[in-house]
């Protein structure tokens, strides 16, 4: 079964005190902080200060430190790719999380600096995909979490937008498939309500994570946390798993 990971979203430092606090009182196996919707991000200080208080919080649950570009569904922020960049280098030296995502679609360059940098400090490093848009054609699907790999992940992530029914069933299919091929670990969720499904059900097609709400969602179609515990339960049950 699938762990499961609780965003957060809080705007200020007190609001991301409070809100990890609610959220690691549900023990959520990783807990990842959006770090795009917070409104201090300009100032590296501020953000040091807010990530250690949200491992002050968490009480040892890992953290996955994530800022998600605006063309892959993030928040609108006031920093160039240079300075993102800057600040992962900080909050990667100030030992605060335990793992970062960054989006596989950006300049090589980028995504190599991020490799390093989370190698040298013992963090794993998600590389994901995201499509607001659309569920692209498995072929595409199969590509980028063989991408995530080659490009040096530890773990490879795809969310999408499916159109039908059809679309959730390709894009399982494909988790699957990379589950079994790749050597390390996939993730996948198809949004919306549509996608819902695959929030709950993803784990038994090879997905190694799924996101729930613990105090405020992060990406539509994401459902609370004790439903998703409860129904992970009943799979866990049903399939000896």
């Amino acid at each position: 079964m699938p762990a499961i990971c609780a965003p957060l979203v809080g705007r200020t430092r007190a609001a991301l005190a409070a809100e990890a606090a609610a959220v690691a009182a549900r023990q959520p196996d990783l807990i990842e902080w959006r770090v795009d919707f917070f409104e201090p991000l300009a100032d590296t200080g501020e953000v040091l200060a807010a990530a250690a208080a949200v491992k002050q919080a968490a009480a040892g649950i890992p953290i996955l430190f994530t800022r998600r570009a605006q063309r892959e569904g993030g928040q609108p922020i006031p920093l160039s790719e240079s300075r993102v960049l800057d600040l992962y280098a900080a909050v990667a030296a100030s030992g605060t999380v335990d793992a970062m995502d960054f989006e596989m679609e950006n300049a090589p360059a980028d995504v190599a600096r991020v490799r390093e940098l989370t190698r040298a400090h013992g963090l794993a490093l998600v590389l994901s995909f995201h499509d607001f848009q659309r569920t692209p054609p498995t072929p595409d699907l199969q590509q980028r979490f063989a991408q995530a790999q080659r490009l040096g992940a530890d773990v490879a992530k795809l969310a999408v937008m499916p159109q039908s029914m059809e679309d959730v069933h390709r894009l399982l299919g494909a988790t699957l498939a990379a589950s079994q091929s790749l050597t390390i670990p996939v993730v996948s969720m198809a949004m919306g309500g549509l996608g819902a499904v695959s929030r709950l059900c993803g784990g038994v097609f090879g997905s190694a994570l799924t996101f729930a709400v613990g105090a405020a969602a992060s990406a539509p179609g994401q459902v609370p946390i004790d439903e998703v515990r409860a129904t992970l339960a009943v799979l866990q049950r049903a399939t000896g798993a």
